[in-house]
């Protein structure tokens, strides 16, 4: 019989493992965007990460399928994708429902999205993304009220207005741009894609020539979207955004968003700090998304906020927040014979929501401090023969080294004005 081989511990590329203290974080991150979506009227929903993967196909684009997505072919033949974002699924699941659900309606998700990429900062094949979409309501007030929530997530999280840049453009400036080069519509959705990447392209002009086949009119597109500066609606948009309080909004027509479904205002929330200048997430109008179901085309607007790039951003401005186990008070056992009183106590605490742990580990009574102290457990109680007969605990803060001796009936209370 051949030696078995050692199963690895590396978890698969581009995914991450949550070890208590990132999970932390990560619920951090999330009560935070949660707190800020119902303060605006969102409500909460969700679905399966499987979908069709023709509901991507013809709603975000053929490459992001082809060379981006997790699509596979399941037992009964239908071809799977994990998918990539969320809001063709939002629409799917409002058009199924379309004529029941109370329109404008407001919805947000925190959703585990896929794209099998290359991993790097702030890019990887698994994250969470925050959604919050307005569906049903058009004009400025819907779009500005979209980025509030955007700035508040971000003012949430402990942002000053300083710390990053709203920069907003509008769809129907490129579409107007192309009618007037004479760009067909055809290109319309590739040359809009290669324009997004355009920072990241060394050869842009070259490649943009390739994709138009015409030289001269590349060179008009180009010099056209570095002429147009602005436009009536975006200058609303910017008095409605400051009326809410938002003050750091900044046109930049160079804003493209990859997706082919936007139709109108468009905006990506940008790091200002130096060692982290980059887009960090963004939204924007998808009017026709919902009309491609089959029904009525229904006006939609939205954003998806990453909590890796969010955690980048957390970190670059030092906005980190510190770990705090749940666990507030541990037990630690001086004998076997108090095993039964220490459950006893703790089962106690618990009915007055007290978090307790229980040190099972039979070590000495210092080894099981230290071990509440390297979790961070904030107070320990250790229980022995003395506290079985007098019923009296002595409850140490680890961080002060103080202590206060009281009856089991007055822990609850000593713990919860401690910790605040």
């Amino acid at each position: 019989m051949t030696k078995r081989e050692k199963l690895s511990t590396e978890s698969y590329k581009g995914v991450r493992d949550f070890y208590p203290e990132d999970q932390f974080l990560q619920r951090y991150l999330f009560e935070h965007m949660e707190r800020v979506c119902e303060l605006f009227g969102y409500e909460e929903y969700s679905a399966s990460i499987l979908e069709h993967s023709e509901l991507y196909r013809s709603k975000t684009s053929e490459e992001i399928v082809n060379e981006q997505t997790y699509t596979f072919t399941d037992r009964g033949n239908r071809e799977v994708t994990l998918r990539p974002e969320m809001t063709p699924t939002l629409a799917r699941m409002i058009a199924a429902r379309s004529r029941d659900i109370p329109l404008p309606a407001r919805w947000y998700t925190i959703a585990n999205v896929f794209r099998y990429e290359r991993p790097q900062r702030g890019r990887l094949r698994e994250h969470w993304q925050l959604n919050a979409d307005l569906v049903g309501a058009e004009g400025v007030e819907a779009d500005a009220e979209i980025i509030a929530v955007a700035h508040g997530v971000m003012r949430s999280l402990g942002a000053e207005e300083r710390d990053f840049e709203i920069r907003v453009s509008d769809r129907r400036i490129l579409d107007s741009i192309y009618h007037s080069v004479g760009i067909a519509k055809e290109y319309a959705a590739d040359i809009t894609r290669l324009l997004d990447r355009r920072a990241k392209i060394d050869d842009f002009e070259q490649k943009l020539t390739d994709m138009i086949a015409h030289e001269e009119k590349a060179v008009k597109l180009i010099e056209e979207l570095e002429r147009v500066t602005s436009s009536a609606y975006l200058e609303e948009l910017r008095v409605t955004l400051e009326r809410m309080g938002v003050h750091n909004m900044i046109v930049d027509t160079s804003i493209t968003r990859g997706f082919d479904y936007y139709t109108g205002m468009i905006f990506e929330v940008y790091d200002m700090h130096e060692d982290n200048r980059r887009s960090l997430f963004g939204g924007g109008r998808y009017d026709n998304l919902l009309g491609l179901f089959g029904g009525e085309s229904i006006p939609a607007v939205g954003f998806g906020m990453g909590d890796v790039t969010a955690r980048d951003f957390l970190e670059a401005h030092n906005l980190l927040p510190e770990y705090a186990p749940a666990t507030e008070l541990m037990l630690c056992i001086v004998d076997k014979e108090s095993t039964a009183h220490a459950i006893q106590l703790a089962q106690a605490l618990r009915r007055e929501d007290v978090t307790v742990a229980i040190n099972f580990s039979g070590k000495r009574i210092g080894d099981q401090i230290r071990q509440a102290d390297k979790m961070k457990v904030p107070f320990v109680i250790a229980v022995g023969e003395k506290e079985r007969v007098e019923g009296r605990y002595a409850i140490k803060n680890l961080a002060t080294s103080a202590e206060m001796t009281l009856p089991a009936d007055r822990i609850a209370e000593h713990l919860f004005s401690s910790l605040g």
